[in-house]
């Protein structure tokens, strides 16, 4: 899968409230009400990456969880990384944690 050009990612990061272009990766972070909450929804997304076959780094920091997609074998930014953010933002429902 190609990486995606620079009016690409703008295009794609239009349309993903909350994840910036850092470097070649798409990053969000998001905070949660506890830390169980943020690991329980961080096991969910894990689920999700599994069938997609590709996997965010993910870092948990007691109730904030940051996300970084980015396609390693392409070193940057593709359709998946962008495919990845979309299902998290739907696997992610705001509420009091967000």
């Amino acid at each position: 899968m190609a990486r995606l050009d620079e009016t690409q990612i703008a295009d794609a990061l239009a349309r993903l409230p909350g994840w910036a272009r850092v470097g070649d990766a798409l990053l969000r972070q998001f905070t949660f009400s506890s830390f169980p909450d943020a690991v329980a929804f961080v096991v969910r997304l894990a689920f999700d990456a599994e069938l997609a076959d590709h996997h965010p780094d993910v870092t948990i920091s007691y109730r904030r969880v940051t996300l970084r997609y980015s396609t390693h074998s392409e070193g940057g930014i593709t359709l998946k990384d962008v495919e990845g953010a979309r299902a998290v933002d739907r696997l992610h429902v705001p509420g009091p944690h967000a």
